[in-house]
């Protein structure tokens, strides 16, 4: 049995922001081939496979529990009619358009918040997985995390004990409101017990507040200047598509290495470059946006959850030259990187936690608006070492970034061992022909890569 859990104020921010036309949910399209014998495995051996593992995350077995009256977050509890049948699920394919259906599908709240369609392709033998979680469950990382919870380093899975689940009581409503004021009461008394040990320490306790309220300053500076309108942020319909493409890694590392710049640096100016591209194709100018870029602040202990901070910076689609979006982009985020604003906005966040949920709720919702940001752009760390699932290796995964109301638009990245795999994300009503924007992203890697090669060796040069 598993005990409950509250959602943290980040966590059900997610909740709160979601709408009939923007679905909060994280998600992934994988590509696995055929294993050394090649024969796949049936879709009751992967479902089998998939139930096994999914035992290792409690989580992914409990569902919310709202608490009366509001007076809380909802809790997460176990599911009483849990069963692998109504999250793990059959489709013919073609993999794009399950996933452009399954994305486009907002998950119910009524069972634990996470799906996987298995599609299988025994012609080019492949099998793809499609996989979502709601984001007040999981962030980037943690989405990752399960998709590797059902790989192993081994074509050969190991031998796993089959484990008699039974779910704990459902609490009443009585006891998730007693619960809900026993918490709001015990953060009242901790936030009495942290004044009076200021009053203890008073400069140390003032050393500590001017640090945490500089880099707030300078998080919320970013935050609350406006973004640009942009034909990225229109009304949303329901529909969503994934269009991707991937790239050797090496071609991103070659040129991070002749500028002295970031892996994160290259693919934001390759971003930068494939949405200019994109604008002018459209007939429209091109002008520098507002990028979200969700940071991690996971440690080691944190498992699921939300557990990121967020940067925003300028996407300078407004240059034509290649190097100087590079340039801008790097100089922009070490600035960022230097003033401590990842910092910053994670302790914005921990502040805002201790406000009340309404107030929690409209920050949320200012803080997802189009006045705020107008796309997100992620970099999901994946994978180094060759990972197999019922020894089928996996050759392939693209990240799904969820669109926040009035937001067409996101891009994420994910490493496969020595591949950058990119997932455009679009709403499929409001830009139908975001398939061009994958081969932007390729040519400006290209652009890239060619002048980081045809310069002169050495330490960064801008002028080459």
């Amino acid at each position: 049995m598993t005990g409950s859990s509250r959602l943290s104020p980040l966590d059900a921010s997610f909740l709160a922001v979601e709408t009939p036309t923007a679905h909060m949910h994280v998600g992934w399209a994988a590509m696995l081939s055929a294993p050394a014998d090649g024969r796949l495995p049936s879709f009751s051996e992967l479902s089998d496979h998939i139930a096994a593992r999914v035992g290792r995350a409690p989580r992914y077995r409990q569902k919310l529990a709202p608490v009366p009256l509001g007076l809380r977050s909802p809790e997460w509890v176990d599911d009483p009619a849990f069963c692998v049948d109504r999250h793990v699920f059959r489709t013919p394919g073609p993999l794009h358009d399950t996933v452009d259906e399954v994305m486009s599908i907002p998950l119910r709240r009524d069972r634990p918040l996470w799906e996987i369609w298995i599609c299988e392709d025994a012609r080019h033998q492949q099998i793809g997985l499609v996989g979502k979680a709601h984001h007040c469950m999981v962030d980037g990382i943690a989405a990752v995390e399960l998709a590797s919870l059902l790989l192993d380093p081994t074509p050969k899975p190991p031998a796993c004990s089959s484990q008699e689940w039974q779910a704990a009581p459902q609490p009443s409503a009585e006891r998730l409101l007693l619960r809900g004021a026993r918490e709001l009461i015990g953060e009242q008394l901790d936030q009495l017990r942290g004044q009076l040990c200021a009053l203890a320490s008073p400069a140390r306790a003032a050393r500590q507040t001017a640090s945490g309220a500089l880099r707030v300053t300078r998080a919320l500076s970013h935050s609350l200047r406006a973004a640009p309108a942009s034909v990225l942020n229109t009304p949303l319909s329901p529909l969503r598509q994934l269009v991707w493409t991937q790239r050797p890694l090496e071609d991103l590392k070659a040129v991070k290495r002749r500028y002295d710049t970031t892996v994160n640096d290259v693919m934001l100016a390759a971003v930068a470059g494939a949405v200019r591209a994109y604008l002018i194709r459209r007939g429209e100018q091109p002008v520098a946006l507002k990028a979200m870029v969700p940071v991690n602040v996971r440690s080691p202990e944190d498992v699921l959850g939300n557990h990121i901070s967020f940067v925003f910076a300028d996407l300078p689609c407004d240059e034509p030259d290649p190097l100087m979006r590079l340039r801008r982009v790097h100089e922009t985020m070490s600035q960022r990187k230097r003033d401590g604003e990842p910092e910053g906005a994670d302790l914005a966040l921990k502040a805002a936690a201790h406000t009340p949920l309404p107030v929690q709720h409209a920050l949320s919702r200012l803080i997802a608006s189009p006045r705020t940001f107008n796309l997100v752009v992620s970099n999901i760390p994946g994978p180094t070492e060759p990972l197999y699932m019922l020894g089928c290796p996996l050759e392939a995964t693209y990240p799904v970034v969820p669109l926040a109301d009035r937001h067409a638009l996101s891009v994420g990245m994910t490493t496969v061992r020595d591949r950058a795999c990119f997932g455009v994300y679009a709403d499929r009503a409001t830009l139908p022909d975001a398939a061009g924007l994958a081969r932007d992203i390729d040519e400006a890697i290209d652009e890239l890569s060619a002048r980081a090669t045809s310069g002169a060796r050495g330490r960064r040069s801008w002028s080459t």
